[in-house]
């Protein structure tokens, strides 16, 4: 459900300043029908900022750089012509560009199936340990976009934690409908979990994690159990959902419709929402949002966070004053101004304290 990705420019490389760094270019698409859970909402500027320090990032991903900005991007503000290309860029890029390169190794690529959306990135952290956690980060993107080398500001991030991380790609609308993209997620869970000795990790807890549909994903899998054991994969330590939808039923968009079919599921459309399947022996889940999000309300959160504790299993609610659907997951990203390491860090003393991690 995070917004659609968006023609890319080129930026400055933070590692060869003046150098431009490559570009990933993606199509922007408008989302059918009027805004619903994952579709992007229009809204005013944050409060607080300033047109005249910001850049905005438009096609649906508008996204605010107050204050100072990273030395390579503002010699590239300064250049005039430059400015221009950045209008339409993708955040991402700057956000990748800016990632940190040291502390991991990275393999691109990696086939845990046999279509061309069934590959993988894995991020090893240097220094392995026994009881590492292996962290499965499945990208937002309203099920109909979005690519794995996207989100390396992420799982760079989460990697200098001193977890593995991967990040699937997964087969997306309007190619399959629910429950594919499921049955995806947990053929890359099973597998991970299979070849863990033969990808160089040692062994310890499987954590999953994603961004709006890509929390929809993690959270769906941890509750529901059909979709790991159909698999072949054990039930993961824990999840953690970030600005992720779970309970968003009437669907609001002819292309949730299309995507959530009634007949999909014997349950009918309530059986495809993460908060049916709230159970007491649930793994802990930490999910977190912004106040400010328009596009996945924080009432989707709150709601399972309030479900889960009512059967007294295990649920962590945070909320972020003033952060939108984009914001929170561009916290993740070093060298932007968003970052605060503030909810990398939330993130990192949840993981931390599940059972079986060093």
């Amino acid at each position: 459900m995070l917004s659609r990705p968006i023609p890319a420019c080129p930026i400055p490389d933070a590692t060869a300043p003046g150098r431009p760094g490559p570009g990933r270019p993606g199509p922007s698409r408008p989302g059918p029908g009027r805004p619903g859970p994952g579709d992007p909402a229009p809204g005013p500027p944050a409060r607080g900022s300033r047109p005249g320090r910001r850049v905005l990032l438009a096609a649906g991903l508008a996204g605010s750089l107050p204050g100072r900005l990273p030395g390579a991007l503002a010699r590239a503000l300064a250049g005039g012509a430059a400015a221009g290309s950045l209008v339409g860029c993708s955040p991402a890029d700057l956000a990748n560009a800016l990632a940190p390169r040291g502390g991991y190794a990275l393999r691109e690529g990696i086939a845990y199936g046999e279509g061309p959306r069934h590959r993988l990135d894995l991020y090893r952290p240097d220094g392995l340990a026994a009881g590492m956690p292996l962290v499965v980060f499945f990208y937002g993107g309203n099920w109909d976009s979005g690519a794995r080398g996207l989100y390396r500001f992420v799982a760079a991030t989460l990697a200098r934690q001193g977890w593995a991380v991967a990040v699937p790609d997964y087969r997306l609308y309007p190619e399959i409908r629910f429950p594919a993209f499921l049955e995806d997620c947990a053929a890359a869970v099973a597998f991970l979990a299979r070849e863990r000795a033969a990808l160089g990790l040692p062994p310890g807890p499987v954590v999953l994690a994603g961004h709006s549909a890509g929390a929809y994903n993690a959270v769906m899998l941890a509750l529901d159990r059909r979709w790991l054991s159909r698999a072949g994969a054990p039930p993961p330590a824990g999840a953690v959902g970030l600005a992720g939808p779970y309970d968003f039923l009437p669907l609001e968009s002819g292309m949730l419709r299309d995507l959530f079919r009634a007949d999909a599921d014997p349950g009918g459309l309530p059986a495809t929402q993460p908060i049916a399947y709230a159970r007491a022996d649930a793994p802990p889940l930490l999910l977190l949002t912004g106040t400010d999000d328009t596009t996945v309300r924080p009432a989707n959160s709150e709601r399972l966070a309030a479900r889960q504790r009512a059967l007294g299993a295990e649920a962590r609610l945070v909320e972020y004053p003033g952060l939108g659907h984009v914001g929170l997951i561009a916290t993740f990203a070093r060298g932007l101004p968003l970052y605060t390491g503030a909810v990398p860090a939330e993130v990192g003393r949840f993981v931390g304290a599940l059972p079986g991690t060093a």
